[in-house]
């Protein structure tokens, strides 16, 4: 083994996963990176899970704990107290690591130093065909991979792909690690790396292939649900980049505009309101003015822009690059 390899700990809940995480281990048997340990916590599986875990343990870098379905924060609370590693990393047990992923990883962050997040490439796989939007979204992470400009659309999705990252342990500590029990966990802890002001760097290789199954846990549990997101990004929103100094603007009329809106009324934020939408131009929703968006001076504000289209996305962007001091954000 390489001495001047620092240990990197790879923390894996595990729930259920019995039909692939032997596949999974395997991927991790086999990096060329060879200064890891691997902590895997089981939340209280009802099939083979454990047991499969356990058999991999005869390797002394691999070591099993259970917990009774605590869910996936308190996993990964026991597995990051239970490791010994100067960097972090994270593993879902149903997904596949490519070969050389720890290493590549940690040559970042041994080369950035610390306040640095590593980032590689990702790539769905299916026994069937995975869903476009899982494809889009894999898409969407890759994109923001090559040229390190993950932060710039973080309020549209979680923009760090979460069992595909690595950091310091000390930079983790600093975000407070897995202490909030908040949910999505992934997109919460993304928040607190950009809070921290972490700087991305990234691989462009494929580093991890996601597993995409009817039973993925983004696809069954509540917590992933749309609201949830919602509202993460405007908590987030409010206690980062928002600030009383300059007016706000929300930019849609669609359900996740309204909901945005009703999350800034109970916190007393006033806004504009603007939209395409003939239909609804000069009414008011929840007592806020609609205004019509091609008639809106934009300059010295700040904007949500809720529109869900592509296209419209686009003109948006356009046509609010012709205002001075403009800032906008996208929730979309």
């Amino acid at each position: 083994m390489n001495s001047s390899q620092p240990l990197v700990s790879i923390l894996m809940p595990a729930k259920n996963t019995g039909k692939y995480i032997s596949e999974c281990l395997d991927s991790i048997l086999a990096q060329s990176y060879l200064n890891w340990e691997l902590i895997v916590v089981d939340d209280g599986s009802t099939d083979k899970t454990f047991e499969i875990a356990n058999r991999y343990a005869e390797d002394r870098r691999i070591r099993v704990f259970s917990q009774s379905a605590s869910g996936i924060i308190p996993a990964l609370r026991l597995a990051c107290e239970k490791s010994t590693g100067k960097m972090i990393t994270r593993m879902d047990s149903d997904d596949i690591m490519s070969q050389n992923k720890i290493e590549k990883l940690a040559a970042l962050l041994m080369k950035h130093g610390d306040g640095h997040i590593a980032t590689g490439s990702v790539e769905y796989f299916s026994q069937t065909n995975p869903g476009e939007g899982y494809l889009k979204y894999a898409r969407w992470l890759n994109s923001l991979n090559q040229n390190n400009s993950h932060f710039s659309e973080i309020y549209k999705e979680c923009c760090i792909p979460s069992p595909c990252w690595m950091l310091w342990r000390q930079d983790l500590d600093a975000c407070e690690a897995f202490t909030p029990d908040t949910y999505p966990e992934d997109y919460d802890l993304t928040f607190r790396f950009y809070r921290r002001g972490l700087k991305p760097v990234g691989c462009t290789d494929i580093l991890h292939r996601w597993r995409d199954h009817e039973n993925r846990s983004s696809r069954t549990m509540e917590f992933y649900r749309e609201n949830s997101f919602i509202n993460l990004k405007v908590n987030y929103f409010l206690s980062i980049d928002y600030d009383n100094s300059t007016n706000l603007v929300l930019w849609g009329a669609g359900k996740k505009a309204k909901k945005i809106a009703e999350l800034l009324n109970k916190q007393n934020i006033s806004f504009f309101w603007v939209c395409n939408n003939s239909k609804k131009i000069g009414q008011e929703i929840y007592k806020v003015l609609m205004h019509d968006s091609a008639d809106f001076n934009f300059s010295n504000k700040k904007v949500i822009v809720t529109l869900a289209n592509d296209i419209e996305q686009t003109k948006a962007r356009l046509h609010l690059e012709g205002f001075n001091n403009c800032r906008a954000y996208f929730f979309c």
